[in-house]
C-alpha cells in the first residue's frame, strides 16, 4: 500500500507539471509573433529563428548535463533533482502573465530555456509505471488544453505558474525521499531495486541476447560491472545487429520529422490561415484526444495482431500522408480533417520504445538518436520555413518544410520495412535462456 502511496504522489506531481506546461503550447505562436515581429504580419522569421535556437540549445544542454544530473540523483535524491526545474518552471510563465512586450518576453525565453533543460533530464522510472505516466500526461494535456481555449492570454500564464508552484509544494511534502544508498535504491523508479543490483553485480561480463540482437553471436559482450557503454561496445554491437541498426535508423527520420513538424506547423497554420490560440487550442485539443484513444484503446489490439513492425510501417506511412496533405493545406478546415490519420500515426514512437524495449539497455542508443535528430532538425526546418514562409521565397510553397518532413517520414516507412519481425515467443526463450545462465 505504501508503494501505491507513493506513486500517487508522484502522478499527482506529473499531472500539475503537465497541466501547466500544456497551457502554454498553445499561446506561444501568438505571444512569440506579437512580441517580436513588427506592424501586421501574421509571422516573422524571427520568431522561427527563435523557437528552432530553443529547440536546439535545450537538446544540447540536455545531452551535456544527462550525466552531471544523473549524478546528483544518484547522490541527493529525487526530490533535489525534481526540485530545480520546478522552481525554474515558475518563472517563465510568472513573467508572461505579468508583462509580455518584448523585453519581458526575451527574460521568459531565456529562463525557458533553462527549465527545459532541466526537466527534459528524466530520473530513472520503473518500466512498468511508463504507461500509467503517459497516461497522466495525456489527461493533463486534454484538460490544459480545454483550459486555454476559454482563458484570456494573460491568465493563462497565471494560471500556469500557480500549477507549477501547487506541484512544487505538493512533491516537496508528499513524496518521500529515496536516495541511491537507501533500501531498495530507487525500487519506484529501477524497476526492481534491489534485484536490480544482484543483476547487475553477477558476473563479470552482460551479454544482450535479445531477439533484437539475435545477429549477434551469444558471446558478444556488451557491457561490463564497471562500464555501462563504451564506443567499443557500441561499435560491436551495431556490427552484429542489423536489427539495431534498422531500428535506429528510423527512429533518427522519424524523430527528426517530428522535429521539424514542431518547429514548422504552427507558424505555418497562422501564416497561410490566420490561426489563433483559440484555434491552435482545438486542434490541438482535437489530436490529443484522438491520439491518447488510439494509444490506449487501438494500438494493444494492433500489437497482438499484426505486430510491432507492422505497426511501426503503417505508422509512418499515415504519418506521411498527413504531412504531405498539411503541405498542400488550401482551407483553413484541411488541417482538421487531417486527424483522422491521427490514430494510426500517433503509433510510431509507442512502436520503436516497444521494439527496443526487448532489450533495456538498448534503450540508451534509442534516446541518444532522439536526441541527436531533435538537435540536427530544428537547424534545417528553422531556415527553411522561414525562407518559404516570408516574400523572399525561391517559390510560392509556404507548406514546403512540412513537405520536407513528409519525405523524411517516407524514408523512415521505407527502411521500417526492412526490419523483420521477432516472434514475441523467441524473445521469450531467449530471455529466460539468459536469465539461467548468468544464475
Amino acid at each position: 500500500m505504501a508503494e501505491y502511496g507513493e506513486l500517487r504522489h508522484i502522478l499527482t506531481t506529473v499531472f500539475l507539471s503537465g497541466f501547466a506546461e500544456f497551457l502554454l503550447r498553445p499561446v506561444m505562436t501568438d505571444v512569440t509573433v506579437a512580441a517580436v515581429c513588427s506592424g501586421l504580419n501574421s509571422t516573422c522569421s524571427l520568431a522561427v529563428y527563435l523557437t528552432g535556437i530553443e529547440q536546439v540549445t535545450v537538446g544540447l544542454g540536455t545531452m551535456v548535463m544527462m550525466p552531471v544530473i544523473g549524478n546528483f540523483a544518484d547522490r541527493y535524491g529525487i526530490k533535489a533533482l525534481l526540485t530545480v526545474p520546478m522552481c525554474l518552471s515558475i518563472l517563465p510563465p510568472a513573467i508572461l502573465g505579468y508583462r509580455r512586450d518584448t523585453n519581458f518576453f526575451y527574460a521568459f525565453y531565456i529562463t525557458k530555456i533553462l527549465f527545459d533543460m532541466a526537466k527534459n533530464v528524466h530520473v530513472r522510472k520503473r518500466i512498468s509505471t511508463f504507461g500509467v505516466l503517459a497516461g497522466v500526461r495525456s489527461i493533463s494535456a486534454v484538460c490544459a488544453t480545454f483550459s486555454t481555449r476559454f482563458l484570456p492570454i494573460a491568465s493563462t500564464f497565471q494560471v500556469s505558474a500557480i500549477s507549477f508552484f501547487a506541484g512544487l509544494v505538493y512533491m516537496r511534502i508528499f513524496l518521500k525521499e529515496r536516495l541511491h544508498d537507501d533500501d531498495g535504491d530507487y525500487d519506484e523508479y529501477n524497476g526492481g531495486g534491489n534485484h536490480h543490483h544482484e543483476v547487475r553485480d553477477r558476473g563479470n561480463l552482460k551479454m544482450l541476447g535479445e531477439p533484437i540482437l539475435r545477429d549477434a553471436p551469444t558471446n558478444t559482450p556488451v557491457y561490463s560491472t564497471t562500464t555501462y557503454s563504451t564506443l567499443q561496445d557500441m561499435v560491436s554491437l551495431l556490427k552484429n545487429s542489423t536489427i539495431l541498426v534498422q531500428t535506429l535508423v528510423v527512429t533518427f527520420f522519424a524523430t527528426f520529422a517530428q522535429s521539424g513538424m514542431q518547429s514548422a506547423f504552427l507558424y505555418f497554420l497562422k501564416a497561410r490561415f490566420g490561426f489563433n490560440k483559440n484555434d491552435f487550442a482545438e486542434l490541438i485539443l482535437l489530436i490529443t484526444i484522438i491520439g491518447s484513444i488510439s494509444q490506449l484503446f487501438i494500438l494493444p489490439i494492433l500489437v497482438s495482431s499484426i505486430g510491432e513492425r507492422r505497426v511501426l510501417s503503417t505508422g509512418l506511412l499515415m504519418e506521411t500522408f498527413n504531412a504531405a496533405c498539411l503541405s498542400v493545406s488550401w482551407s483553413a478546415w484541411v488541417p482538421y480533417a487531417t486527424t483522422v490519420l491521427v490514430p494510426v500515426a500517433m503509433f510510431v514512437m509507442p512502436s520503436v520504445c516497444g521494439i527496443a524495449s526487448r532489450q533495456g539497455k538498448v534503450q540508451g542508443y534509442i534516446s541518444g538518436v532522439k536526441s541527436f535528430s531533435g538537435v540536427v532538425a530544428p537547424l534545417i526546418y528553422s531556415p527553411l520555413t522561414a525562407l518559404f514562409l516570408s516574400e523572399n521565397a525561391p517559390f510560392y510553397f509556404p507548406g514546403f518544410s512540412i513537405l520536407c518532413v513528409a519525405l523524411s517520414l517516407l524514408i523512415g516507412f521505407l527502411m521500417s520495412l526492412l526490419i523483420k519481425d521477432v516472434p514475441s515467443t523467441s524473445m521469450n526463450k531467449a530471455s529466460i535462456t539468459i536469465e539461467k545462465e548468468e544464475a
